[in-house]
């Protein structure tokens, strides 16, 4: 397997800041997007990747080449993250982000637009944790099924049974949306 960062984790945990630096530009605006989607609070999504970041930091001296890639291991870090957050937190924040007006809308259509991908957005919401997950590293990350596995730690095919349960799901409370 070859990994493009295996480098640059060495050097990282040798105390490189350089290095660490430069994982963290590759990797920040993924790992952003998937804690943003999995947490739908920018800035807990922020601070659970700040986490995986710092444990980055701290445990990249440890970090066994070939074992798996670094980008697995990174998202795995912060999807657990995100996990750790949502179990903390409960379920009050959903109500609260529908009352969030977004500032930035100029247009009628890009409003719909907006009501369109809040609507999603609380749909994936209400998914099971392992299930969102799974949703937003195969459709949103465009990780691949065996690259998703990895990263939850879990076999392909209970990867698929997620994706199938979680998509089922999702049809059945988007399915209004097929007519408009």
């Amino acid at each position: 397997m070859i990994d493009p960062d295996t480098d640059l984790v060495a050097r990282a945990g040798r105390g490189d800041r350089a290095a660490a630096q430069a994982l963290m530009a590759r990797h920040l605006p993924k790992m952003l997007t998937v804690a943003r989607r999995m947490l739908g609070d920018p800035a807990a999504a922020e601070d659970a990747v700040q986490d995986a970041f710092l444990k980055l930091w701290t445990h990249a001296a440890r970090w066994q080449p070939g074992k798996a890639k670094f980008e697995t291991w990174l998202y795995r870090v912060t999807v657990n993250k995100c996990y750790d957050r949502l179990r903390r937190r409960g379920t009050a924040r959903l109500e609260e982000a529908e009352e969030v007006a977004d500032p930035a809308l100029p247009a009628d259509s890009v409003m719909e637009n907006a009501a369109l991908a809040r609507e999603i957005e609380a749909a994936l919401a209400t998914l099971p944790e392992r299930q969102r997950a799974a949703i937003l590293l195969c459709h949103n990350q465009d990780c691949s099924n065996i690259q998703a596995a990895e990263i939850l730690q879990i076999s392909v095919e209970a990867l698929e049974s997620l994706l199938a349960r979680g998509r089922r799901t999702l049809r059945a409370r988007l399915g209004h949306l097929k007519d408009g």
